[in-house]
């Protein structure tokens, strides 16, 4: 049984039990018509609602988790269990295949020992899906007895049901912060362990990058762990580069949509512009290596460049420059539009020009929506991975040479988990390291990002 199932049975019931206690309510001032119920109907219909839903819910959820294992333990306590093979990768597999052709999700088993073990699993399956359902509907009786034995004609209902909004709203609201924090720890959790295995001196200022993941973990040479020329190429590629393409074509268009440009024109451009930030990244990324690296390097082939690569960073900025030009443009344009007119008309009152008003005036003032978006695009820009893939290359070159190829901090991060190394190994746990390190960048930008916003708004409000 899916948990979707007992989604939908709770909701059902959830529906049922407003019906009926709001018809309940009804009934509360019906028996006195000269006096107000202490809430309106619809929300002693929440109330029962709630208390027949969100325990079915969490029942749902738990079950979904608990179920097969309990699926699995009573399979493995039948007599057609007593054959399976002692290794745990073969049982494991003859166990998936009897229980999908038991689920119907394959049409038969490839290993023909575990056709045994699909009946077992059917019974089980159908046993536990009767258990889930009645315990739900016994969950869901409890919680409306629960309900209807305290609705009355002076029940604050509302109250109720505005404070289990609440508390989902706080809930929902934690999930990020949560999440965060999870990430956190989990970074800090197996960086602590890579840094047991390499010094972080020579992980964070090492220039020789070249872990080997099938290398035996008593011999480890901590030499090939300097992660320097990772970070230069992530700087490099996505903060350099592609800020040299995006602040300027971002800031001037946001000055063209916002001063320059007929409303009838901005109606369509800004839409446009913002296409861009909607485009797929491996798209591109397929751009960024099938016409602008062949361009770059026939252009660097034709003024006279040797050996020009047609995997470079100069290919790999200039695309990611473009593909967050609306992260700069957009955060700009609102925050230029956002500028008191008055600045403006007392600016242009006192003689200056057009563009002396948005040089000194416009710009100054809306800064902090400027700082905003840019520290927005270069977070965006140092976590990009698939444009780095594709134009980039893989190599891990501290060289301040656009033609040469490059990698950064998130190509080398995938690389490593990917492969087939283990967990316990130091390539392994070297990806950690630099997603802990890239998280740290990433956390640093947004503070100095706050920092610069709350500093100049406070200046020109």
């Amino acid at each position: 049984m899916s948990p979707a199932f007992l989604l939908l049975l709770a909701l059902g019931l959830g529906v049922a039990a407003w019906v009926v206690a709001r018809a309940r309510a009804w009934s509360f001032k019906r028996a006195r018509p000269g006096e107000r119920l202490a809430a309106l109907p619809a929300y002693h219909g929440w109330y029962a609602a709630l208390w027949v839903a969100l325990p079915v819910v969490v029942f749902a959820i738990a079950w979904s988790a608990i179920a097969p294992q309990l699926i699995a333990g009573s399979v493995l306590a039948s007599p057609a269990a007593a054959d399976l093979p002692v290794m745990e990768l073969q049982r494991q597999t003859m166990l998936a295949e009897a229980r999908a052709v038991a689920t119907g999700a394959a049409p038969a088993v490839f290993n023909p020992d575990a056709q045994a073990l699909v009946q077992p699993f059917r019974e089980a399956i159908s046993r536990f899906n009767i258990i889930g359902i009645v315990a739900a509907l016994l969950i869901a009786f409890a919680g409306g007895a629960w309900a209807f034995l305290r609705l009355q004609h002076g029940f604050t209902a509302r109250t109720k049901v505005e404070r289990a909004v609440m508390g989902a709203l706080l809930l929902a609201s934690l999930v990020a912060i949560l999440t965060t924090l999870g990430i956190f720890v989990s970074l800090v959790f197996e960086t602590v362990r890579f840094f047991g295995m390499v010094s972080p001196v020579e992980f964070l200022f090492g220039t020789s990058w070249g872990p080997d993941p099938m290398s035996a973990t008593d011999n480890i040479d901590a030499s090939r762990y300097g992660a320097l020329p990772l970070f230069w190429g992530t700087i490099y590629i996505g903060a350099i580069i592609a800020m040299v393409v995006a602040i300027p074509l971002g800031l001037m268009s946001a000055v063209y949509l916002t001063q320059y440009a007929d409303p009838r024109w901005r109606r369509w451009l800004k839409p446009m512009l913002e296409i861009l930030a909607g485009v797929p990244t491996v798209v591109y990324g397929y751009f960024a290596a099938l016409t602008v690296a062949p361009a770059i390097r026939d252009a660097a082939i034709a003024i006279g460049i040797e050996n020009a690569s047609s995997e470079s960073a100069l290919a790999a900025g200039l695309v990611m420059g473009v593909m967050i030009i609306p992260f700069v443009s957009s955060m700009a344009d609102d925050s230029i539009a956002a500028v008191p007119r008055a600045m403006r008309d007392g600016s242009l009152a006192m003689g200056a020009t057009h563009s002396e008003t948005i040089r000194r005036v416009l710009l100054p003032a809306a800064l902090p929506g400027i700082v905003a978006g840019v520290m927005l695009a270069i977070s965006r820009a140092i976590g990009e991975t698939m444009i780095v893939v594709m134009a980039a290359g893989a190599a891990a070159n501290l060289s301040a040479n656009p033609l040469e190829a490059m990698t950064t901090v998130t190509f080398q991060i995938v690389a490593m988990l990917t492969g087939e190394g283990s967990f316990d190994h130091p390539a392994t746990l070297s990806a950690f390291a630099l997603g802990f390190v890239l998280f740290l960048v990433t956390l640093a930008l947004n503070f100095i990002a706050l920092r610069v916003v709350k500093r100049f708004r406070e200046a020109y409000e």
